[in-house]
């Protein structure tokens, strides 16, 4: 009787610790940094001014709600139920809890960035958003997972990157074969929070990136371009890229 006792007693306790675990595992799960990539040192500096990283939000979300900025850019991208979607340079969260429910629990969505501040605030926001991974990245690399992405996102930040060579160049190891890349930017030079459309061509063919479409966002003065990332093998070399020039 003394020995069945210890016996329940040990698997209780052993029971406990088993959802002690899992339940530890859950909330690291929700945290992601991969190894780092190529070093910034080995790529060129954008030859343009970068804009400084000035707030998490671009403009009111209930008027990028009205203008249909989210549903034109899911449309475009095709993203869909199950799909794995990082948010680079995610900010706020505006695309991060819109995303989440239309990947639904089958897909993930990785909302990184580089501004801890921010990370912090859109814990408190995808609180109970199981689908959303939190991953801070660095500005030459965005420390995904490789092979994870169907599609990268990078929302009115492109013109904020200080290394936009090194963070295409390692971003390509995250991305599943035939995944799209979108950057959404307003029309304007990278000094005013822009980026000129044939500057960002010029950037990602640059690394090994081919355009495949670009688009006007009704409602506002905003594109987005999407394009097909280069395999790991086709990318070019650090020492190779040229940086361009905005005319």
């Amino acid at each position: 009787m003394h020995r069945s006792g210890h016996v329940r007693g040990v698997m209780q306790m052993t029971i406990a610790a088993v959802f002690a675990a899992t339940f530890a595992i859950s909330l690291c799960a929700q945290e992601f940094l991969a190894g780092p990539g190529a070093p910034a040192a080995a790529f060129p500096k954008p030859d343009r001014p970068v804009a400084d990283i000035i707030s998490p939000i671009w403009h009111d979300e209930k008027e990028r709600d009205a203008a249909g900025e989210p549903r034109q850019l899911v449309r475009l991208l095709g993203i869909g139920s199950g799909m794995t979607v990082a948010d680079i340079g995610a900010g706020s969260g505006y695309y991060v809890v819109r995303l989440s429910p239309i990947v639904g629990p089958g897909g993930r969505i990785f909302a990184e960035d580089v501004v801890s501040e921010y990370l912090q605030d859109l814990r408190r926001r995808v609180r109970g958003l199981q689908n959303v991974v939190i991953s801070r990245g660095e500005p030459h690399d965005p420390r995904l997972p490789a092979d994870s992405l169907d599609v990268a996102i990078l929302v009115h930040m492109y013109h904020e990157i200080a290394q936009p060579y090194g963070l295409l160049y390692n971003l390509v190891p995250a991305l599943k074969p035939g995944a799209r890349v979108g950057i959404l930017d307003a029309y304007g030079p990278t000094s005013e929070h822009g980026t000129p459309p044939n500057l960002l061509r010029c950037e990602l063919a640059a690394v090994g990136y081919r355009q495949i479409s670009v688009d006007r966002l009704a409602g506002s003065d905003a594109y987005l371009a999407v394009f097909a990332p280069p395999s790991v093998a086709e990318r070019t070399p650090p020492q190779a890229m040229v940086a361009c020039k905005a005319s």
